[in-house]
């Protein structure tokens, strides 16, 4: 058993979370839920949805890139393979990619933090 957690685009509020978790006596896993930024009224929505927060990195990366995909799809992969190479030193339990049906934004991803899981696996 193990628990996945909504997306987030700040780490900390995420580790904030999980340490509440552990102090409160939950002991399972718990995946960090990154959802890369790929489209930019599907973050607006999805953050909406969850009550989660747009940050003002995000924010900013929507507002110049919104307009064109690819390099919204680009600048998305590079965030998230950030984020994801900051909470693997944050020693989180694993990652859970929200793709969207991009397959190929988890397959650059994968591709820039592969290494990471070749070190600690």
């Amino acid at each position: 058993t193990h628990l996945i957690s909504q997306l987030f685009y700040d780490n900390e509020d995420f580790l904030r979370f999980r340490d509440l978790a552990r102090a409160a006596g939950i002991n399972v896993p718990i995946e960090a839920g990154v959802m890369p930024v790929a489209n930019a009224s599907q973050v607006q929505r999805m953050t909406s949805l969850c009550s989660s927060r747009i940050t003002s990195q995000v924010s900013a990366m929507m507002n110049r890139w919104g307009s064109n995909a690819d390099c919204l799809r680009d600048a998305g992969s590079i965030f998230a393979s950030q984020q994801i190479n900051d909470l693997i030193a944050e020693g989180v339990d694993g990652i859970h990619l929200y793709t969207m049906n991009h397959p190929g934004i988890a397959r650059r991803i994968w591709s820039n933090v592969k290494p990471l899981f070749t070190k600690i696996g």
